[in-house]
């Protein structure tokens, strides 16, 4: 059955719409009643044949020429897209999709929404997914595609702080730093673990930037991998990634060997002097570390000193815990990780803070003692 409507276009000339429809010849008059009635307010929306998956690919395609996510961002977009999204949803029409199905969509992906059929994803992962999904709905009712963002109305499973802030216990601190002593991953994890650089932004810091004597160094860059653009160093995505960052002792005793050791490795490869430009934690010819390579090196490592479990982005977790639990002021916190905001995850030990970043590294220092840390 179909039901035929009168709509005027953009430049007002009178032409008639066909809408298939199912159901008894009361219901489809029903139904062209409410059609009308949108027409009226200005809320109607033409039929169109553009499916879930389809609308999602020119959204992301979009949103990456536009400038408004990176080449990483649209790497993951595409990830969820491909794995979480057009499996189960791709093929259902824009305007056809209902909010039991978003229900439906997380419950599917809970249960066995792993590649390999082997069970369930997180639901931190089904939030990301639902986030990329309900953006592009979102745009679609900008654009009149669809009438509303259906993926508002239905929220993603709530993500236990548990599952998405992996802290080192302060028990096994001492056991990890003696575990990698005399490794090259030593002075890498000290950095990251007593400033709370990221691993892009570590991999990606220059020599010329590191005051060992004033004991600070400065983040400015981060390395990225994407398929489309392979290894690149880029500036942070916001003004609050680029920071000073202070140096506790061990971090300062660390690099200074490692400085060291570098510079007896470059005169033996003929490369000569260290520049201001050169990286501190490079590859063996001077360029950069892929950071996929690097995630696997610190795997086989953590599990070489019996820590599987203690994944690289922990060491940055675990530094914004002591500065939280020390009672470090949440806004200086805040600026040493480089967040845009200091509505940090952990804001719920807010009583605790003081008020000055350069009591960061006076913490870690006390920290270290009680625990007897190697340096």
């Amino acid at each position: 059955m179909g039901i035929v409507i009168d709509v005027r276009d953009g430049a007002g000339k009178r032409k008639r719409k066909w809408h298939s429809f199912k159901g008894t010849k009361r219901q489809a008059q029903d139904e062209r009643t409410r059609l009308l009635s949108r027409q009226l307010q200005g809320s109607y929306v033409e039929p169109t044949k553009l499916t879930v998956e389809q609308h999602l690919r020119a959204r992301l395609a979009q949103w990456e020429a536009s400038g408004k996510i990176g080449a990483k961002t649209a790497e993951r977009y595409a990830e969820l897209i491909n794995n979480q999204i057009v499996p189960r949803l791709g093929a259902k029409l824009v305007q056809k999709l209902k909010p039991l199905d978003i229900e439906a969509w997380h419950n599917a992906l809970a249960i066995g929404g792993r590649k390999d059929g082997g069970g369930g994803i997180s639901a931190r992962t089904i939030g990301h997914a639902h986030r990329v999904l309900s953006k592009a709905l979102r745009e679609a009712a900008r654009f009149d595609l669809v009438t509303k963002n259906v993926a508002a109305t239905e929220r993603p499973p709530k993500v236990d702080d548990e599952e998405e802030v992996a802290i080192i216990e302060e028990h096994r601190l001492g056991d990890l730093l003696k575990g990698l002593a005399g490794r090259a991953m030593y002075p890498r994890a000290v950095t990251a673990l007593f400033t709370g650089a990221r691993r892009g932004e570590l991999l990606a810091l220059r020599w010329g930037r590191a005051d060992l004597d004033g004991k600070a160094i400065e983040v400015a860059e981060a390395l990225e991998q994407t398929r489309a653009h392979g290894i690149r160093i880029k500036r942070p995505k916001t003004k609050a990634g680029r920071r000073t960052v202070t140096l506790p002792d061990i971090v300062v005793d660390a690099l200074r060997e490692h400085r060291r050791a570098q510079l007896e490795l470059w005169l033996k490869f003929g490369f000569g002097k260290l520049s201001d430009d050169d990286l501190l934690f490079p590859a063996l010819d001077g360029g950069p570390i892929s950071p996929r390579a690097f995630s696997a090196e610190w795997a086989d490592v953590a599990a070489s000193i019996g820590m599987p479990d203690v994944t690289f982005h922990a060491l940055r977790h675990t530094h914004a815990s002591q500065l939280i639990a020390a009672g470090i002021d949440v806004v200086p916190i805040s600026k040493r990780l480089g967040h845009a905001s200091p509505a940090i995850r952990l804001k719920v030990y807010a009583h605790l803070f003081r008020k000055r970043d350069d009591k960061a590294a006076d913490v870690i220092n006390a920290a270290l003692a009680n625990l007897g840390a190697v340096r």
